[in-house]
C-alpha cells in the first residue's frame, strides 16, 4: 500500500510547501490540487518549475478538473493534464458538478434564477439526461488527458446530481475510454448513501485513488455540505474508516491512499504535525 498526501493536509500552504511537507512527513507521494496549483501557474510559474522541488518524488495525481462551461472546462483540463505530463503523474482528477454547493442549495430552495450565471451542470435534468451530460464532459476530459499520456479518475461529489458509485460506473461503461478510472472518496460516497459493500464490489483495477476522510451525519433532506459535515478531525467523525479501508483492500486495490481533510481548526495547526499524524493514521488503518 502506498500513501500520498492530498494538498488539503497542508491546507493554507502553497504547492511548493505541499511537496516539502509530504516529503518531510514520510509520504510516498503528493497529490497536487487546485486552487493552489492554479495559483502557482497564474503567478507565472510553469509545471517545469515543480520538477526541481520534486527531485524524483512521486506525484500520484493532479486535480481537480471541475465541471464548467465548455471553454473553461477544456482550458482547465488541458492545464492540469499538461502539469501531470511534466511531473510524471499517472492521472488527473475530475469531479462531477456543480462544484459550488451553494448552487445546489439555491436550486433545491427554488431561488436559483434563470439569469444566474453560475454553472448548474445537470441540475434539473432527468437521471438519464444528467448521466449523458456528465458523460460528455468526462469523455472530453479523458481525451485531453490521453493526448498528454495520462489517465483520468472520476470523483462523484455528494451534492452533485451525479453522486453515486452506480452512476460513475454507468458513465465509465458508456464512454468506453480505457484511461478512465474512479476515485473512492469516503465522505462523498458515504454522504451520498453508498456503503463499504458497494465499494467492495468494485473491480480493484477500476480504482485509481482512495481519499481517506471523515465526516459528521448529514440530516435527512439536506444537501451534503463539506464545510459543515467535514469540519472534523479524521477519526473523530462518524464514518467507520476501518470498514471503508477494508472494503477497498477487498477489491484487490493496492494503489494510492490519500488522507484528505477539511477541518478549520486543524488547518490552523502546524502543517508538518498534521501531515505526520494523518500519514500515521492511514498507515494504521492499512495495517
Amino acid at each position: 500500500m502506498k500513501i500520498s498526501m492530498n494538498s488539503t493536509v497542508a491546507f493554507h500552504g502553497t504547492t511548493l510547501r505541499d511537496i516539502a511537507v509530504a516529503k518531510a512527513a514520510g509520504f510516498d507521494a503528493v497529490e497536487l490540487q487546485t486552487p493552489k496549483l492554479f495559483r502557482f501557474l497564474d503567478a507565472g510559474f510553469t509545471a517545469h518549475d515543480l520538477v526541481p522541488a520534486l527531485d524524483g518524488f512521486a506525484v500520484s495525481g493532479v486535480g481537480a478538473i471541475q465541471e464548467a462551461p465548455h471553454d473553461e472546462f477544456t482550458r482547465d483540463a488541458t492545464r492540469l493534464a499538461e502539469v501531470a505530463q511534466v511531473v510524471g503523474a499517472p492521472y488527473v482528477q475530475m469531479c462531477t458538478g456543480p462544484v459550488d454547493v451553494r448552487v445546489v442549495k439555491d436550486f433545491r430552495a427554488g431561488t436559483l434564477n434563470p439569469t444566474d450565471l453560475r454553472f448548474r451542470g445537470a441540475l434539473g435534468l432527468s437521471g438519464k439526461d444528467a448521466l449523458a451530460e456528465t458523460a460528455k464532459r468526462v469523455a472530453l476530459a479523458a481525451d485531453i488527458a490521453a493526448d498528454h499520456g495520462v489517465g483520468l479518475y472520476l470523483e462523484p461529489l455528494a451534492w452533485s446530481p451525479v453522486n453515486r458509485v452506480s452512476q460513475a460506473l454507468q458513465i465509465i461503461e458508456s464512454i468506453q475510454r480505457p484511461n478512465v478510472k474512479m476515485c473512492v472518496d469516503f465522505w462523498h460516497f458515504w454522504a451520498a448513501g453508498d456503503t463499504p459493500e458497494d465499494v467492495a464490489a468494485l473491480p480493484g483495477d477500476l480504482i485509481a485513488a482512495v481519499h481517506v476522510c471523515d465526516g459528521l451525519h448529514v440530516p435527512a433532506g439536506e444537501v451534503p455540505d463539506q464545510s459543515i459535515s467535514r469540519n472534523v478531525w479524521t477519526g473523530a467523525g462518524e464514518i467507520p474508516l476501518q470498514e471503508w479501508v477494508d472494503a477497498c483492500k477487498a477489491t484487490g486495490f493496492d494503489g494510492w491512499y490519500c488522507p484528505e481533510i477539511f477541518c478549520g481548526k486543524v488547518a490552523e495547526l502546524d502543517d508538518h504535525l498534521v501531515a505526520t499524524t494523518l500519514r500515521n493514521t492511514v498507515q494504521m488503518l492499512l495495517s
